[in-house]
């Protein structure tokens, strides 16, 4: 036989026998069948090898590497492969006779080995997305479609599901390889920073050398545990350990927009252009505090709350009593020498303005302390006196579960109800701590030497209120106001009420939480008698009603005043008593009526104490005489709620007869309330349907309301030595506000002819307030 050829492998005997084993070899040998055929191939190829090596060898008897090569891998080696891999598929199909009944001298039969198709590949890999694992049946059953053995279709799946277990596998060991490689790549950077770290304290390196994990993670608690000691002792501190320093200016603020009346060369006209108290808007401008202001801002708190409880504790010579013996006033100097600390020297041109006020009130002190440190709570019950306010910045809330050690970094805007006074904006941060007797204390503190400005018109000195528990769910409260303001924005015929400490002073806040508390307290009063007429008994409908009230009293007090947020136009002239407007739009706010909403005030003195005129304009009765949309009809009363132990102070509903058929579906609801420091009556037109739903305990906060009303002030004179503000005292100072609905659409541009209609209207409404409280004066 020629060099180089081989014996073919279909000339092999065959191995197989009809049981399935291998002749020759036990059944129990541990080679798989692959395997078996594998080694015998090999050694027939070996031994046809050494048959026919001479004609390998050359002349010298060295073999050919190179024939041996090509002859052998090429060709046989490659049969073999392709043989073993049909073996491992499972599809191969032998025949022939067993080891036993072999015939040594006849050649084997082997028939061709199977292939699947494409179509059937195609078939199997489509059933094995659905089921990976299928039975007996279901193999039987694609083995039948496929025109292959179930047996074939078995070893598949067995192949498939071994292959799909290894890509899985070498999948995820490459995504863990990854995975790796990026935590190797991390801990080599922080290793490096580590390295590269400095000591915040000396600058110089953390350590000599390496450092350990461990060390590490005792150097990073170490730190937590430095800055906790540092909060906590700030807090303990009694003192302020390092003076204030000054920070860059903040950006200048927003200039306002000034008020579009639409209305072609009208907004240019003389007397007509905005008119807006301070140089801007602070509450838009102020940012939270920085990381480096915190520690100083504490120290400043807990300085401040020892000046408020010395201020509360404190009599003479640092309280003087007033020349009428009815009030004290503060001693400055006694001031400066027993505080020398602080948030600085009085600025130039500032006005001092400091009281002191104590009354029970009918609240309990956790309840009060809860309302003071909530920002919204805080802004509605004192509504009349806060026009805006926000926090900031909470730097703790307290621990045990209360407000015990609580701050706040805060902003508020402070206002009397009328045009005519400036609102006072300020910056400051709140402290709440419960005392060891059991006193609870809430102080506040200007912040505005942390962030110096030009338009700053008010610092707010050490102020607040002590809080003490008395039985029967009362507490004693006593206020100390302490500011430093500039007041020549103030118009003349409000000065003398300023000065007095009514405006802004601590009998205004004390008297307003005594009322308001007398509000909060009717609310959740449950024992109503129902013997009388009007009285609204459901104690649901009590409540909505209550807080639609609340909701309309918010409404009109925060459109009434300086406030910066919006910009008021005088109509005309430059006298006290002119009338000034604005104009707002309404878009998607449940509570307001869609379209531009045309706002007007005007304020003006009467010669009149402030009680009498708060009866006339209270009193149903009387309301004709002032009321111009009323037309002449005759108001009644269909149901109140009692706000408080002075009759003055209760919610209305009242219906108004007029012989006009348009207004027959129109209620009036109707909240007036009073104290010694300042007087409301505030009204707004409902609907009918909407009243009743309310009444029935429905949701208050859809019902569109429009509240225009009056504003009562004492004007700070006293006569025969009686206090400021009671009757036979002076006279008063009234603030008349209207809201009407110009327009129905927000788009709409305000005529000249709405604004005069608003004009005449509460013209004529003051000249009959005048004419109808001099008529009863005289």
């Amino acid at each position: 036989m020629p060099a180089g050829i081989m014996i073919p492998a279909t000339h092999m005997p065959s191995m197989m026998g009809r049981n399935g084993n291998v002749a020759g070899y036990g059944s129990s040998s541990g080679l798989s069948l692959g395997q078996k055929l594998k080694n015998h191939k090999l050694r027939n190829l070996k031994r046809s090898v050494e048959m026919f090596q001479p004609n390998l060898m050359d002349g010298t008897g060295q073999l050919h590497p190179l024939d041996m090569t090509q002859n052998t891998s090429e060709s046989d080696l490659a049969r073999l492969r392709d043989d073993d891999f049909d073996s491992k598929s499972g599809s191969e199909n032998h025949e022939g006779a067993s080891g036993d009944d072999q015939d040594p001298n006849q050649r084997p039969k082997k028939k061709r080995y199977h292939r699947h198709t494409q179509h059937q590949i195609q078939e199997m890999e489509a059933f094995f997305k659905e089921c990976p694992h299928p039975d007996d049946k279901q193999r039987k059953e694609l083995s039948r479609e496929l025109g292959l053995e179930p047996l074939q279709v078995k070893f598949w799946f067995q192949n498939k599901r071994t292959q799909m277990k290894t890509q899985h596998e070498r999948h995820e060991n490459t995504q863990l390889r990854t995975d790796n490689d990026k935590l190797r790549t991390e801990n080599l950077r922080y290793r490096e920073a580590l390295n590269n770290a400095s000591c915040p304290n000396c600058g110089g390196p953390t350590a000599i050398g390496e450092m350990s994990f461990d060390e590490h993670q005792l150097r990073l608690e170490n730190a937590r545990l430095r800055e906790e000691i540092d909060r906590i002792s700030a807090i303990a501190a009694k003192y302020v350990g390092k003076p204030v320093v000054n920070y860059p200016l903040i950006p200048s603020p927003v200039p306002t927009r000034p008020l579009d009346l639409g209305v072609g060369n009208f907004g240019a006209q003389p007397g007509l252009g905005g008119e807006m108290y301070g140089a801007g808007d602070l509450l838009r401008s102020i940012n939270g505090p920085t990381e480096a202001d915190k520690p100083m801002i504490i120290e400043l708190a807990v300085a401040a709350m020892e000046e408020l409880f010395r201020m509360a504790q404190m009599g003479e010579p640092l309280w003087l009593p007033s020349l009428d013996g009815t009030t004290t006033e503060l001693s400055e100097d006694e001031y400066i020498r027993t505080f020398p600390r602080g948030i600085g020297p009085k600025p130039a041109g500032f006005k001092c303005e400091a009281s002191r006020e104590t009354a029970v009130v009918i609240m309990n002190h956790i309840s009060l302390v809860e309302i003071l440190m909530d920002v919204n709570q805080w802004s509605t019950v004192f509504s009349g006196i806060v026009s805006r306010a926000m926090t900031l910045e909470v730097l703790s809330t307290g621990v045990a579960g209360n407000y015990n050690g609580a701050f706040q970094v805060m902003t508020a805007e402070f206002q009397v109800p009328s045009p005519l006074v400036p609102t006072r904006e300020s910056y400051f941060v709140r402290y709440c701590k419960q005392h060891a007797d059991g006193t609870w204390a809430v102080v506040d503190v200007s912040l505005d030497n942390l962030r110096p400005s030009p338009v700053v018109r008010c610092r707010r000195r050490p102020s607040g209120c002590l809080i003490q528990e008395m039985p029967n769910g009362y507490s004693k409260v006593t206020w100390v106001e302490h500011v430093e303001v500039d007041d020549r924005g103030v118009h003349a015929i409000y000065k003398q009420l300023v000065n007095s400490g009514l405006a802004f002073g601590a009998k205004r806040w004390v008297a307003t939480l005594d009322r308001q508390c007398e509000r909060l307290a009717s609310a959740m009063a449950t024992n109503i008698p129902a013997g009388e007429v009007g009285v609204i008994t459901n104690q649901d409908g009590r409540k909505s009603m209550l807080k639609l009230a609340e909701r309309m009293v918010i409404s009109f007090c925060a459109g009434v005043s300086a406030s910066t947020a919006h910009t008021w136009t005088t109509l005309s002239g430059s006298g006290a008593d002119d009338v000034r407007v604005m104009t707002r739009k309404s878009v998607d706010d449940p509570g307001r009526p869609p379209g531009i909403v045309l706002s007007a005030a005007t304020s003006f003195w009467l010669p009149v104490p402030p009680k009498r005129v708060f009866d006339f304009l209270r009193d149903e009765n009387s309301r004709s005489e002032w009321d111009i949309l009323s037309n002449g009809g005759v108001v009644q009363e269909m149901a109140h709620i009692a706000n408080g132990q002075d009759t003055g102070n209760c919610v209305s509903l009242l219906r108004v007869n007029s012989a006009n058929s348009s207004q027959s579906n129109m209620l009036i609801l109707q909240e007036s309330c009073t104290d010694s420091t300042a007087s409301f009556v505030i009204y707004a037109p409902v609907d009918v349907i909407a009243m009743n739903m309310v009444l029935n305990g429905g949701d208050p906060d859809y019902v569109a309301l429009l509240p225009s009303g009056f504003a009562i002030l004492p004007d700070g004179t006293t006569s025969h030595g009686g206090v400021v503000g009671e009757v036979g005292s002076g006279g008063s100072l009234l603030t008349v506000a209207f809201q009407i609905l110009v327009d129905s659409i927000p788009t709409a541009k305000l005529s000249l002819g709405s604004v005069a209609t608003v004009n005449n209207l509460i013209a004529c409404t003051v000249d009959r307030i005048k004419a109808a409280v001099s008529c009863e004066n005289a």
